[in-house]
Order: structure tokens, then sequence, then C-alpha cells
């Protein structure tokens, strides 16, 4: 497989200011060796996170990005560890903690500033520190999300958390879907501890020091973390710490996994900020919106999508370029049933932008469209929060963005695009590699059938989970058969907008 045709090279990425393709060989915006894993839904994750972080020691580093972070989530059944015990416990151990949050706007509009407030000081206090970041456009987001632990003198431990799930409430959610007991409200088809479909990746080798780069440039931006008169203000009266410590010397990157196939490319979204623009993206960074371009430009036979919003006519239009470019391919796409908040004024303008970008690839793709929503046994929705694209069982994203306009242009994104280099320039590719294996657990648990069961075959997959929708189409109007979690959503969202 050529890399290039699949991945930018660093001029490809448009940001000579930043230093994430510094360590790589010269031409290349890749790392190759590394070990990448699924991690479906954010009870493992957590689990595992949790895991890691307390088998740290001093001298190693626990870096973490989040939209939002709540110190009382829970990371396991033990009440003892929430976010910031877990956190705070690693500090006094020595570990070098380090956390940048979305500040997020202000609490009557909804959001949730004083709980990264709360982290933070917790943090703080154990000798980390943790810091509330709005150094974004008007109205835009810190939307990444990710962890670094990085070891002293034993860099094959290190790893990175990349994707959808933030340290918060609600995400603590497994494939039974029966929710996370902590959860957060949202609309009430969901029902008090709303079900939650999402996915992060655990990477080992040397794109951590990608990841750990991303980290460090936000870190050391010189950029005052607000520059909202009233924001500083209050941060000044409730004695808010406002200023970033130095890091440490970064370490070289781990070295590569003994075995470990995949080649990873870690892209970002940054916004051209005003006055001056960050130190290391002075005009900005669009390699995701790139990278995705580039990626969807080479698909054949089926692009497998699962996404919070898939928003806008530019990202319907986005794919329905290769829709009509190849008569052979294949779009899925699982989506939420219904947004996450109630309210019409809200619910309106999501479920209208959603219809743009569907009227597109419907009318490019036809019948070889296929859009699905999720529900548990129970009846209820399954939130889709989950980040992901695989085309062609060659190349995958999972991240933080959305298909949607903000996550390829004006909020802070990441993800980490993974191909296998033992996929051939022609020919299937091979069936362990990162992106086969992704998208195999993820319709497996859709279909209720075990990996290895889920069809190769493009078309074959797609007549399955067409199926398995029908099937629950006629459980709910009280014809025999099995409950299936798929539901047919290509003409409802559609039609309940028009």
């Amino acid at each position: 497989m050529i890399v290039d045709q699949w991945f930018l090279t660093p001029r490809e990425r448009q940001n000579p200011h930043s230093r994430i393709d510094a360590a790589h060989r010269p031409g290349e915006g890749w790392t190759t060796g590394n070990l990448v894993r699924p991690i479906v839904h954010g009870r493992p994750y957590f689990e595992e996170l949790h895991e890691r972080i307390c088998a740290t020691g001093p001298g190693d580093l626990v870096y973490f990005v989040d939209w939002r972070g709540d110190p009382d989530q829970q990371l396991t059944d033990d009440p003892r560890s929430t976010v910031s015990a877990t956190l705070a416990a690693a500090a006094r151990r020595g570990v070098d903690v380090r956390g940048l949050l979305w500040r997020s706007h202000w609490r009557r509009l909804g959001f949730h500033a004083e709980k990264s407030l709360f982290l933070g000081e917790e943090i703080g206090a154990a000798g980390g520190q943790c810091l509330r970041d709005m150094r974004v456009r008007t109205l835009g987001a810190h939307h990444q999300k990710f962890v670094v632990l990085r070891h002293a003198g034993d860099p094959a431990r290190d790893v990175a958390y990349v994707g959808g799930i933030d340290l918060c409430r609600s995400r603590r959610d497994d494939a039974a879907h029966r929710g996370d007991a902590q959860a957060l409200p949202m609309a009430a088809e969901y029902g008090p501890t709303p079900a939650w479909h999402d996915v992060q990746v655990a990477v080992q080798g040397p794109a951590v020091h990608d990841v750990e780069t991303t980290f460090r440039e936000r870190w050391a931006d010189s950029t005052p973390l607000t520059l909202n008169p009233g924001r500083t203000l209050s941060s000044y009266l409730q004695g808010e710490d406002q200023s970033p410590a130095p890091l440490p010397d970064q370490a070289p990157p781990p070295p590569p996994v003994p075995g470990a196939t995949s080649t990873v490319q870690v892209v970002r979204t940054y916004p051209k900020i005003l006055p001056k623009g960050y130190d290391f993206a002075p005009d900005g960074e669009r390699s995701i919106a790139l990278g995705n371009t580039k990626a969807v430009a080479n698909a054949r036979r089926l692009i497998y999508v699962e996404d919070q919003y898939f928003w806008s006519e530019q990202v319907g239009n986005h794919f329905a370029t290769a829709l009509a470019a190849n008569p052979e391919l294949r779009l899925v796409v699982v989506l939420p049933i219904t947004p996450d908040v109630g309210a019409p004024v809200g619910r309106t303008p999501m479920l209208y932008a959603r219809k743009l970008a569907l009227d597109a690839v419907l009318a490019a793709g036809g019948d070889r469209v296929a859009v699905f929503g999720l529900t548990n046994e129970g009846g209820l929705p399954v939130y889709v929060h989950s980040k992901v694209c695989v085309v062609d069982d060659r190349w995958a994203s999972v991240g933080s963005d959305n298909f949607n306009r903000r996550s390829w242009t004006s909020d802070s994104e990441i993800a980490c695009a993974v191909q296998d280099e033992r996929t051939p320039a022609d020919g299937p590719a091979p069936r362990d590699g990162f992106p086969s294996v992704l998208r195999r657990t993820l319709v497996a648990e859709h279909l209720g059938c075990a990996p290895e069961d889920v069809p190769e075959d493009p078309v074959a997959l797609f007549d399955a989970m067409v199926g398995s929708a029908a099937a629950l189409d006629a459980w709910i109007a009280g014809s025999a058969g099995r409950r299936s979690r798929l539901r047919d959503w290509s003409g409802r969202v559609v039609a309940r907008t028009r």
C-alpha cells in the first residue's frame, strides 16, 4: 500500500508551525510499528484507564485533555475511583499530572464551567495542575478528548487514549446499554439513565509521542487562557490557577511495538483565533478535514460511519461525491435516533442540519445508502456519540471530531487515522488489521453476532444490517421473530423534518 495515497504528507497538513511531524522521517506525517486497539464503550475504557493510572509512579506523567471533566465520575464500581481521586492520588505519588479542560460558556446556558473548576482545584491541591482553557473562537469549544501516559525509563508501557469519551458523567456504559448510573439529563426519550454508545482507541508505539506533542503545544501556547475580561476577573476572585507551569523536557518517541503493524497519523482541527492565533497554528489547522477528504476519495466498496451528528450540506456532499464517482460504493451511517435535547428550539435546527446531509447522500447513492439508529433491549434509543469512519477496511479514523462544520473548522479536535502496513495496493485488507477489526467489532454488537461472523463482503454486510432493521420493525409491529437493535432511519429522519 502506498501510504501517502491515504495519509497527509507534512506539507499537506498545511501547518508548518506545529512540531507534530518533527520526529518523523522526512516527508512522512505518520508513524509505523504501532499497536492500536478499539475500546468500545466508556465502562471498559474507564476500567482500563483507572488500572493504568493506578500503576504510575514517580517520574511518570499523565496528561489529559477533555471537553468536560466531572470530578465525581467513577471510573469503576468502587466509589473511591472517581476521576478526581484517581488523578489526585497519582499526583501525590509523584506523577506529573496535567490537564486542560474547556472552560465552557456560562452555567445559565447549560454548560459546565464549575465542574471543571472543581476538578482543577482537587488536582492542584495534590500537586498536579489542571487548567480551564478558553482559547477558542467566540462560541467555539475545545472538544479534544485524550489521555497520555508515559513512564520514566520504561517507554514500552507508554499509551495514549484518543476518541469520543470525556472523563465525565453519562459515559460509563457498556454493550448492554443500560446507561451510566451517574447520568446527565437528556431528552425524555432516552429515559433517566441514557444508553450511550462511544469509541476510544488505545495507541502504543511511536504515535504516543504525537498525541503528547498535541498536549504540549496547547499547554505551552503563549495566549492567555481567556481573553474575556469578565472571566479573567472571575478567575482572579476565585483564586483560580491561570499560569501553566513549565513542562519537563519531552522524551523521545516510544519504540515500535514488536509485531505491531498499524501506521498512525494524528490529525487535528484548530481555528484561527484572534488577536494573534496559536503559536503552533497561527493560521489554524484543518488536517482532520483534509485527511478525511483524501481517504474518502479512495473509497471503492464501503464507507462505514458512526457519528453523533452527520450534519450540513457540506458533510453530505463530501460523501455524495464519492458515491457518485463509484457506482459500486455503499455508505452505512449509524446515528442517534433523536437529538439529545428535547426543546424544539434546539431540536429543530439539529434535525434540519441532518436532513441537509442525508438528502445529499440519498440523492447520490439511493439504495446504496443505509442510515440506522440503535435501541437497547428495553426499546429505548441509544445515544450514538462515537466518531468513527472506516473506508474499505483500509483506513479508519477514531477521534473527537464529528461530521459537522464545527469539527472541521472552529472547535479544537483530534483523531487517529490508522492503516495496516500489510494492506496490499490491490486485494483485500488483512482481516486482523485495525480498520477491519474496528468495523467488525462495532457491527457485531449492532447485529448481535460474533465479530468473526460479520460479513466481509460490502453487499452482504449492507443486506445483513438492512435485514436486521427490518426484523426490528416487524417485531415492533407484532410479528414473530427476534428483537434486533438496529432501526432503519434513512427515510424517517428526512421525513420528520419536512
